[in-house]
């Protein structure tokens, strides 16, 4: 009978597939390490302070920091107090980037934080709770002589959260509060070379806007965009993986639908995780390097999201459907206790992404952080994600411990069989729970690797090379999950191979049951119908029965055998001493194994 590669492939042949997967694991983390640079760069600005010496703000000014049309500018507030300059005549400029360089489409994306720089004064003291009102405007031009034109104009605010580690006296007037980062801005594609932000801190003492904020002396903005060179070497990975992931995916799908029977629940998991993957290899995001697509991170949450959610969903499926003891198999019905959290936790975490980053679509400078009830609606998308994750992590780990505990009580009947019978049951036992160990080291790989990347300062030194750290656990992860699904859909697609003289095809089920393919062997009480699961271990003292018939109905032939106390089968009737084996599906039905003679016998 026809099982899974994983069952049927030689050990010597395994050991190949997967010390070459291991290289190709190798070479992914290399290609971020030594071939990549870092991800993602941070460019500091300091903005500064011009003058709008206009009577009227009506009219949309662009103030330039430098270069032939620079603004006119102060030093401090302390010039403009002299100069009697008001607080809603400076502007505060900002140029991306700085003097003498060029944004490029290969940056993807282009993340702002923002910093006040603000000084302590007995008079002028942050209050409780303080918010500051930005007036803030975006604009572009790809060359440096044309005219600005805006891309996005807000009114936002912006809560401080400044500390004051000294005392609040007077000797102490002049030093800086530490305030905490603030979100700005986040762009979803870099389509200009050049871009400008002017930004006002309007004051009214009437409407307590700016008011009780203590002394701004400085805006501080840092500007983060991914690095070209890595854009590059993703786009790459991408493009090379897409063709294998669809390759291997259609020939496992191939596989399947030669088979007589439909496939099963398992087999339909597997090729979902399959899609899964090729949509997030898919690389269009070569499309966003010709055109302004800003949608592209949400889109790339949206695929990281599915996948995911495929991924895990597949895990619990994996192992409820190897656990002999669960009889009601090949129904997702069975599997919506455990799928369901998965699916909500997934619907969780796409609307606070689309509270976020869906808006920023039209608004690039909204931050769901911002206000106080837009925290709290995060926090709680995020609380409620991080309890469906660990109630599934424990069930997970749950049904792990069944499944090795159901293999291991069931291998107490590997004694009663034949030598070479039972070092192939024990073999097929080591190659599942082989496969379970590297299932959960890819979990932990990407934990681990996670952690590393935030605690380290981002790239090691080797020798005379120096190894992005950062940029190998993108590559490395990438790659390591590409492979992970392409080892799945190989060593369970169905074998060519056939088991005739060497393998009992009553104990064939035994392989079905533990190691995921289809099937069951038919212990038929009479020439009708057959019923009942055979499984590993379930072959105790009794007779077992098979007929066929064909399709008139007419008896073709009938054999009984009997299961001894030492595994042993002995023949009590049949024609030529003829035994005959249904193979029954889910579907019914579907094979037929006719052994005679001494065959029959072993």
């Amino acid at each position: 009978m026809a099982g899974a590669i994983i069952e049927n492939m030689s050990t010597k042949k395994l050991v190949i597939v997967g010390v070459i997967l291991l290289l190709f694991q190798v070479f992914s983390f290399l290609v971020g390490g030594l071939i990549a640079p870092s991800p993602t760069t941070a460019v500091h600005y300091l903005a500064t302070k011009c003058v709008d010496v206009r009577k009227h703000h009506q009219k949309s000014k662009w103030f330039m920091p430098w270069g032939p049309n620079q603004c006119e500018k102060i030093r401090d507030f302390d010039e403009a107090m002299v100069k009697m300059i008001e607080a809603n005549d400076i502007v505060f400029a900002v140029h991306i980037p700085l003097p003498n360089k060029e944004m490029s489409p290969w940056f993807q994306f282009m993340l702002v934080i923002l910093q006040f720089d603000i000084a302590f004064k007995v008079v002028n003291q942050i209050e409780d709770g303080a918010v500051v009102t930005v007036d803030v405007g975006l604009a572009y031009r790809d060359d440096s002589v044309s005219e600005w034109t805006e891309m996005a104009h807000s009114i936002e605010q912006r809560k401080l959260n400044c500390n004051f580690t000294t005392s609040k006296t007077y000797e102490n007037e002049g030093r800086y509060y530490e305030c905490d980062l603030l979100p700005f801005m986040e762009v979803g594609s870099v389509a200009h070379k050049y871009y400008l932000l002017n930004i006002r801190l309007p004051v009214s003492e009437r409407k307590r806007i700016n008011v009780g904020i203590g002394e701004i002396k400085d805006i501080r903005l840092v500007g983060i965009h991914q690095n070209g060179g890595f854009t590059k070497v993703w786009f790459a990975m991408k493009t090379f993986l897409t063709p294998s992931i669809l390759i291997i995916m259609v020939w496992y799908w191939r596989r399947i639908t030669l088979m007589t029977r439909p496939p099963v629940l398992l087999e339909k998991v597997i090729f979902a995780l399959g899609i899964s993957m090729t949509f997030i290899n898919i690389p269009v995001e070569w499309f966003s390097v010709g055109f302004n697509w800003t949608w592209m991170l949400l889109f790339g949450d949206i695929r990281q999201g599915i996948f995911y959610a495929m991924l895990l969903s597949f895990w619990i499926i994996f192992c409820g459907e190897h656990l002999m003891d669960q009889m009601e198999r090949n129904r997702f019905a069975v599997y919506w206790k455990q799928v369901g959290p998965i699916v909500f936790g997934s619907f969780c975490l796409f609307i606070f992404d689309m509270c976020e980053r869906g808006v920023q679509l039209t608004n690039p400078f909204y931050s769901i952080w911002a206000s106080d009830v837009g925290t709290e609606l995060a926090m709680a998308f995020i609380i409620v994600a991080g309890i469906c994750a660990c109630l599934y992590f424990l069930f997970l780990c749950f049904m792990v411990f069944q499944v090795f505990r159901n293999i291991s009580g069931k291998r107490t009947s590997l004694p009663a069989m034949s030598k070479a019978r039972r070092l192939h049951y024990e073999g097929l036992i080591f190659r599942f729970k082989f496969l379970m160990l590297v299932t959960l080291a890819c979990a932990a790989m990407t934990v681990i690797f996670f952690i590393i990347s935030q605690v380290n300062e981002g790239h090691w030194h080797w020798g005379e090379h120096t190894v992005q750290v950062n940029s190998a656990f993108f590559t490395g992860i990438y790659g390591m999950w590409n492979l992970y699904v392409f080892a799945i859909m190989f060593l369970y697609a169905p074998s060519h191979k056939r088991y005739g003289d060497e393998q009992s095809t009553v104990c064939a089920q035994a392989e079905r049951d533990v190691f995921g393919a289809p099937g069951a062997c038919t212990r038929a009480r009479g020439p009708h119908s057959g019923q009942g699961l055979q499984a590993l271990g379930d072959l105790e003292e009794g007779h077992i029965c098979s007929a066929h018939r064909h399709a008139g109905g007419q008896l073709a032939s009938r054999g009984c055998y009997s299961v001894t106390e030492s595994g042993d089968l002995g023949v009590n009737s049949g024609e030529d001493i003829q035994l005959t084996t249904t193979i029954t599906h889910v579907d019914g039905p579907t094979e037929i194994y006719k052994m005679t003679g001494k065959e029959a016998q072993e």
